[in-house]
């Protein structure tokens, strides 16, 4: 008997399919990183080159200091529960609907937000920014 070898046949693995997976996972996971806000990213808030128009200065202003100094029409508050019970006083006496808030660029945000939830719990429906 003659037994001729056989030719084997060395396995091989297609990678190419395994490649594209990969690739297909690297990209989603690339994109969907992005999609993650992390509180510690430093912004720079534009700043308004040109009002919208302007409002009558016989309008209720908050100023709010550099220092933290809170003055509502030229009148210096000491503590939020006074500046809650003048906007209150302001609201029944004027009626009116709006109320600018002047803040130092330098004035923490969260001080700006209370200052505007006062304002907002108070009756004025209509809250503007000033800017420069």
């Amino acid at each position: 008997m003659l037994f001729r070898k056989r030719r084997r046949v060395m396995p091989q693995v297609n990678i190419t399919s395994l490649i594209d997976v990969v690739l297909l996972l690297l990209i989603f996971f690339m994109i969907s990183t992005t999609f993650v806000t992390q509180p510690g990213i430093r912004i720079d808030l534009p700043k308004a080159n040109k009002t919208v128009k302007n409002v009558a200065q016989e309008s209720n202003t908050i100023v709010i200091s550099a220092d933290n100094s809170i003055f509502i029409n030229r009148q210096e508050i000491e503590n939020i529960d006074q500046l809650r019970t003048v906007l209150v006083d302001l609201k029944k006496e004027q009626g009116s609907e709006l109320i600018i808030i002047k803040a130092d660029e330098n004035v923490a945000h969260g001080i700006v937000v209370s200052v505007m939830d006062l304002a907002k719990t108070s009756g004025f429906s209509r809250i503007a920014i000033a800017t420069r």
